[in-house]
């Protein structure tokens, strides 16, 4: 469509010069019409133009390959609202819809595989629950994963730090506290601020510890062994790991005298606070619907 400018309150010529329907303009005509044209009345944006506005506030060059992609709805739909979460759930899409929050900007997929493929989910009646939700509501689903990570600082870091309430403590990602604690202390503030169910932990449990590596999500082993290996790190928290791999790492270290602690939240749990404050950080240029973040939780638990 060709874009034209038009003066102000004058749709109807706007509407011609652009070879759309002719429109009537009054309030009342608006009131009635057509989503679309409500929306615009109402100076809401569009999915892309939010979108768009995501791609510049960011400040990183955006990927050509990338899962940081609309995986549902269009970007032409008219916003109502926009969710933030870790993961877009059957849960979650139904409070969105509930809330009239039609763009959900997730963290992690939602069709159960990196890349949101769907063809080998046809016939499963979970996915096609889940799809109808979707369509039921005409929701716009969003991944935001790499462009977030790529921000400086990392956007799930700084919310995560948020949380833990450790901003003061970090440099170069590793945290330096001021009195050491046990390992077991450690531990149990971290299950307190996030509210954990499930976290678990390989070491002695009255290990003091005082300098802390955290590293959020599904961090590849390497990295984790290395930062565990190092000698300026006592503890090091992860999202999650393999089992066979940075768990029986840290078993033969401590085996062999290492003393060392090794904490493992759950992928959910080590990155939920960064999108508590993707909310926060939208809000600071969208100011025409509402956001909110939404919470996924952890989806473990452990018998008493």
């Amino acid at each position: 469509m060709k874009r034209v400018r038009c003066r102000r309150g004058s749709l109807t010529r706007c509407a011609i010069r652009s070879k759309l329907p002719r429109v009537n303009t009054t309030r009342r005509a608006i009131c009635f019409a057509p989503f679309g044209w409500a929306a615009l009345a109402q100076g809401r944006p569009t999915v892309g133009q939010v979108l768009d506005r995501i791609k510049k506030e960011t400040g990183v060059t955006w990927r050509e390959k990338t899962v940081d992609t609309l995986k549902t709805g269009s970007m032409e739909t008219p916003l109502t609202g926009i969710a933030t979460t870790f993961m877009a759930t059957h849960a979650v899409l139904e409070k969105a819809a509930a809330q009239k929050l039609n763009l959900i900007i997730t963290h992690e997929p939602t069709f159960y595989n990196h890349l949101d493929e769907t063809k080998a989910l046809e016939g499963h009646a979970v996915y096609a629950a889940k799809r109808a939700l979707i369509d039921k509501h005409g929701l716009a689903v969003f991944r935001f994963h790499d462009h977030w990570h790529m921000m400086r600082p990392d956007g799930i870091r700084v919310g995560m730090n948020e949380t833990l309430g450790w901003s003061g403590y970090v440099k170069d990602n590793l945290y330096a506290f001021p009195q050491a604690m046990t390992l077991d202390a450690l531990a149990s503030d971290l299950k307190k601020k996030l509210k954990g169910r499930s976290i678990r932990i390989i070491g002695d449990p009255g290990l003091k510890v005082s300098r802390v590596a955290m590293m959020p999500g599904a961090g590849g082993s390497d990295g984790q062994m290395r930062l565990l290996a190092r000698p300026d790190v006592d503890a090091l928290v992860v999202g999650e790991t393999r089992e066979w791999e940075t768990v029986e790492y840290a078993r033969d270290a401590m085996a062999q005298g290492a003393k060392k602690g090794l904490v493992i939240l759950g992928h959910a749990l080590s990155e939920e606070g960064g999108m508590e404050y993707c909310a926060k950080w939208l809000k600071t240029f969208v100011k025409e619907v509402p956001v909110t973040f939404l919470t996924a939780g952890e989806p473990f638990w452990a018998p008493k």
